[in-house]
């Protein structure tokens, strides 16, 4: 029998338990990321008016991503509903563009072992990395025009209207720009331009020790002219090397100042390891600015995080200015990096800078960490130094995202109403014999733990009951035996599994 007929003889059009990853699953998508909720949602999403960070740990399976997916979807809907007091939303879930960059600008003997190279990773590295993933897409709004950017939804980033910044914010902006937008799509310096112009921000005052140089040397060459095209004029002054010093004198004040951004640039570059900053480009852009712009303004050129901290609150600034109040950072798949795989000591060197209480405490910041839950055992072992700098206690710390029998059967529920007839009910409930009862179906579907589990074993039990009959002689109904022989089947193909990544 063929499960497509089976599911149809019930009024369901496409079968629920297909998908297996939020990411990919247009199940979840379309229609339970906004009504199916995990019991703990509340603490977790929090008070969109007043951020406040969360951090989570949960199984494989366990629905972190879809939580991310969903707090997104709330935070866009937020936004709609309140133009004025908006959340700016980072989702710092690809660790592997600043791992490999970060990784690249350690020596060859650290790159060799991933220990060394993570021992090496910390809380700035975080800053700049947030920095970067907001900074990014904030001048990506502002220069094609994909959101409103101030109060008055009719205005859009990409138009002629003046931006809301005044003269210091869109030198901030510039700033942040030459030190954080890692957009691949353009030269740094040319999209940095278009910046510049479109903030209508005036480098000219810039130029003045390049026209000092041209200006002294046209005088030299005027001079010499003026000399040499007099009748019997005396050219032995030009043998002298008097007319090439002060040509050259005119071009020291450029001279100077290409050396000292040099430095500052070479010092960033050096300092901001998970970018993909070149000297050359950010020498030049810093030149663009006038010596009173940038004078004592914070640059990321130590290794200290009291610089990003500045630039940080400069951010806040410029999204204040355009309608955001705050600032949420979506952590998430700590897991996946290729140079973690996995590995819960490595995930912990990557993690574990982070958990500074200043840090996620920051007025106007949220984050939302949905960690793995074998980070937790490194929890349990800290010594007071830890507690002390992370003090958990503040950070609404979700030890396991844990998942009852009644709240996967409401999951599964939701997930075959989406894909049912309209106006026809359905439920897990009408697929099972009526010989296996409710409270066993529950505790059943308790023992699965997580949603990736459940829909795994109910996509499997479908298979297999199906596979038992023909379409001549079909059974509308899953039998308790067949239930709970699959069941027992998933457990140890699931303990064996388990067992062998525990190898690894």
């Amino acid at each position: 029998m063929k499960i497509q007929t089976f599911l149809e003889h019930h009024g369901i059009t496409t079968n629920p338990f297909a998908e297996e990853d939020a990411r990919t699953d247009p199940v979840f998508k379309e229609h339970c990321i906004a009504s199916v909720y995990h019991p703990s949602w509340d603490k977790v999403y929090g008070d969109p008016a007043n951020p406040s960070t969360a951090i989570i740990f949960g199984e494989k399976g366990a629905g972190k991503t879809a939580l991310r997916l969903q707090i997104v979807q709330h935070l866009n809907e937020y936004n709609r509903a309140h133009p004025t007091g908006k959340l700016y939303t980072i989702e710092y879930d690809d660790f592997n563009p600043y791992l490999d960059r970060f990784r690249d600008k350690l020596s060859r003997r650290r790159q060799k072992a991933t220990d060394r190279v993570l021992a090496e990773w910390k809380l700035w590295d975080h800053m700049d990395a947030i920095l970067s993933i907001g900074v990014t897409q904030l001048v990506d709004r502002i220069l094609t025009g994909t959101e409103p950017q101030t109060t008055d939804s009719a205005v859009a980033p990409g138009s002629k209207t003046k931006l809301p910044f005044d003269k210091h914010q869109s030198r901030d902006l510039l700033l942040l720009s030459a030190l954080y937008d890692q957009s691949l799509s353009e030269t740094a310096r040319s999209r940095w331009q278009r910046l510049a112009k479109r903030l209508k921000f005036r480098t000219w005052k810039s130029y003045w020790d390049l026209a000092l140089g041209w200006f002294v040397t046209a005088l030299v060459i005027a001079l010499f002219l003026h000399l040499g095209m007099k009748e019997n004029g005396d050219w032995s002054w030009w043998a002298t090397p008097w007319p090439y010093l002060i040509a050259a004198a005119g071009w020291i004040p450029r001279w100077w100042r290409m050396f000292k951004w040099w430095g500052q640039a070479r010092a960033i570059v050096k300092q901001v390891r998970v970018s993909n900053l070149q000297t050359t480009a950010l020498r030049q852009i810093f030149q663009q600015f006038a010596a009173a712009e940038i004078s004592g303004q914070p640059l990321p050129n130590k290794d200290r995080t009291d610089d990003r901290y500045e630039l940080i609150v400069k951010f806040q600034g410029l999204l204040r200015a355009l309608g955001y109040n705050g600032i949420i950072v979506l952590v998430d798949r700590v897991d996946e990096p290729h140079l973690i795989n996995g590995n819960a000591d490595q995930m912990r060197a990557l993690l574990w800078p982070m958990l500074d209480n200043k840090f996620l405490q920051h007025p106007g910041m949220g984050f939302k960490l949905l960690l793995p839950i074998e980070l937790v055992r490194f929890i349990e072992r800290e010594e007071k130094t830890f507690y002390e700098r992370a003090r958990l206690d503040k950070q609404n710390m979700i030890p396991s995202l844990v998942w009852t029998g009644e709240a996967l059967y409401d999951v599964a529920n939701a997930r075959i109403k989406a894909c049912a007839t309209p106006g026809k009910p359905v439920s897990l409930r009408d697929l099972v014999n009526e010989s296996m009862g409710e409270r066993q179906l529950l505790d059943a579907l308790r023992s699965l733990r997580v949603p990736r589990h459940l829909f795994k074993f109910l996509y499997r039990v479908l298979v297999a009951h199906c596979n038992a009959y023909t379409d001549e002689n079909p059974s509308w109904r899953i039998s308790g035996e067949m239930f709970e022989s699959q069941l027992a089947l998933y457990r140890r193909d699931q303990e064996n599994f388990d067992r062998g990544l525990g190898a690894v």
